[in-house]
């Protein structure tokens, strides 16, 4: 018997297919990944999405070329991971720190983003993507700011994959915010400080309620998780590739899958 034909009769296999369909009825994860046991796909996988400038300067292209063939790399990463069952996608798309690029860049971004949201809000809408973003909402375009909050309205109530972009985020000021608000809870005595979980902390972070990421993928071949959901990639498995993003696609997010399902996670215990 194949080793396919082994999993596909697995009663944990068939299990974990099922559960997939109750939020992606299409999700068929053995018709992509046959070697891979469905219950070791990643319920959430986060992305630092990096190399868009340094595929088009390969190119003799404008900075702003690259990052539009990034936004290609989304489309085709999003729909791989419903196929595959995958919950969530997160993808690190703009950070505190991008401030300081170029203005020329920074704007081309900002309107790149509220072009491609326009766009896709009724492919989401079809597909059943429910979108989210996070981050600080300080110094987004007014049109970008109301783009954002018109899908993730339009979408509040789909059942599919949840497509989470970080968009003027960084995780320290993530974990600030949070630190304020219990602070303020606390100041306004309804809230002990000694009764402060790490529960109730994720519950103040821009992710509450969103599962924490299973595999962490970073494209480009850096080596750094570059003030990335500090909080919330704890027990994340890593995997750097040197695929540039706007080349990324299926067979490099099957690679990072195969190795994720190849790793013993223990979370501080014994195999």
């Amino acid at each position: 018997m194949s080793t396919s034909t082994a999993i596909s009769l697995d009663p944990a296999a068939i299990n974990a297919i099922a559960a997939m369909r109750t939020r992606l009825p299409k999700a068929d994860p053995l018709a992509r990944l046959p070697d891979i046991h469905p219950c070791k796909i990643p319920r959430h996988i986060a992305i630092i999405m990096d190399g868009n400038g340094r595929w088009a300067q390969a190119r003799k292209l404008d900075r702003r070329q690259g990052h539009r063939a990034g936004a290609e790399s989304i489309r085709r990463t999003l729909n791989e991971c419903g196929k595959l069952g995958v919950e969530q996608l997160t993808l690190y798309s703009f950070s505190n720190e991008n401030w300081k690029r170029p203005i020329e860049e920074v704007t081309a971004i900002m309107e790149l983003f509220s072009e491609q949201l326009s766009l896709e809000a009724a492919n989401f809408v079809e597909q059943g993507v429910r979108f989210k973003a996070i981050g600080s909402r300080e110094r987004i375009p007014f049109e970008l700011a109301e783009a954002i909050d018109a899908v993730e309205q339009v979408t509040a109530s789909q059942n599919g994959i949840t497509l989470c972009l970080a968009l003027n985020y960084g995780s320290r000021a993530e974990i600030v915010d949070a630190a304020k608000s219990l602070a303020t809870r606390v100041a306004k005595g309804e809230l002990k400080p000694q009764d402060i979980t790490e529960d109730l902390f994720s519950a103040a972070l821009y992710t509450a309620g969103m599962p924490d990421p299973d595999l962490l993928i970073r494209t480009a071949g850096e080596m750094r998780v570059s003030n990335y959901l500090l909080w919330q990639i704890s027990y994340a498995e890593l995997h750097v590739t040197d695929v540039l993003w706007p080349d990324f696609g299926v067979p490099a997010l099957h690679a990072a899958i195969r190795d994720f399902a190849g790793r013993t996670r223990k979370f501080g215990g014994l195999a």
